[in-house]
């Protein structure tokens, strides 16, 4: 059997740091969001006892360096399965190193694709807790929709479905290496921290307007994406509810409740030079989809 499934993009509508644990790792609060831009996972079985990775981006390894094969590796481990072998395609349409958890999809999808296959049924909790292991996005990239994201990412709490809109995803060219980006932060001597009450008191209460008020990513502080500025205004000039990077960028979203104005944001972008990619989609419900079985 095979099994194709679509796994959705993350944005992030608020990001605080609360600390550094001592294993270096750091205890976040994350407002996540699924939207519907998404890498397309295929899984099957393929008799050889090997797991054999593919992809169409060339420039991503289809090793142990590449998130989806550690995933099944986790998968298979967990399930008894270790025997076993898989075959996994990635078609690649979300941007990578871009703060939208493309490769956490992937592995997201990986899961869930090889829970389908196997029929191991083990419930989303289960599910999240060996994506865990592997990506402290993969949980949510699991679950998805709209979620409280907390500590390391294994603490996920459900919240009414954002309002749905559209999103203009602007990728610059401008690189953000997600360590240097812990580490900048780590050395700022001063950090501006965004409402956490207030934001999860709009969202708590589909307050649309409140969320885009109270919402807010401290890597905006530490770190510099020379084309954030002028993305951002043009977003706004085109009238988002609000413009924002998401993750550690170097990503800049825009929500807009009209699609005439996004498309319109989207256009002006793609001829402004700023942007290495840009893309028009929605909001989600989910993270991770089943699209066919044969």
């Amino acid at each position: 059997m095979k099994i194709e499934l679509r796994a959705n993009a993350k944005i992030n509508l608020f990001l605080d740091i609360l600390a550094k644990l001592p294993n270096g790792y750091h205890s976040l609060f994350m407002v996540m969001q699924s939207v519907s831009l998404a890498d397309t996972v295929t899984v099957q079985e393929n008799g050889e006892g090997i797991i054999r990775l593919t992809c169409s981006e060339p420039a991503l390894p289809t090793d142990s360096k590449n998130i989806a094969y550690r995933a099944a590796q986790a998968f298979l481990e967990e399930a008894g399965l270790s025997g076993r072998g898989v075959d996994i395609h990635i078609e690649k349409n979300i941007p990578f190193e871009a703060g939208l958890a493309g490769g956490s999809a992937d592995g997201a999808g990986v899961i869930v694709g090889l829970d389908r296959l196997f029929g191991t049924d083990m419930g989303t909790q289960k599910l999240c807790d060996i994506g865990l292991k592997i990506g402290s996005d993969v949980p949510f990239c699991i679950a998805g929709g709209t979620m409280l994201s907390q500590h390391t990412g294994g603490i996920l709490s459900h919240l009414p479905p954002l309002k749905s809109c559209f999103v203009v995803l602007a990728k610059p060219a401008t690189g953000v290496s997600t360590a240097c980006a812990y580490g900048d932060f780590d050395s700022a001597s001063f950090i501006y921290h965004p409402n956490k009450v207030g934001m999860l008191d709009a969202a708590a209460n589909a307050d649309f307007e409140g969320i885009c008020r109270q919402a807010g990513n401290v890597f905006e502080q530490t770190i510099e994406v020379p084309e954030r500025v002028r993305i951002k205004s043009i977003m706004r000039r085109h009238g988002s509810s609000l413009a924002q990077m998401s993750g550690s960028g170097p990503t800049v979203f825009g929500l807009f409740e009209s699609e005439s104005d996004a498309e319109k944001c989207r256009a002006e972008l793609e001829k402004s030079g700023l942007v290495k990619s840009v893309h028009l989609c929605k909001t989600a419900d989910r993270g991770v989809k089943t699209v066919n079985e044969e």
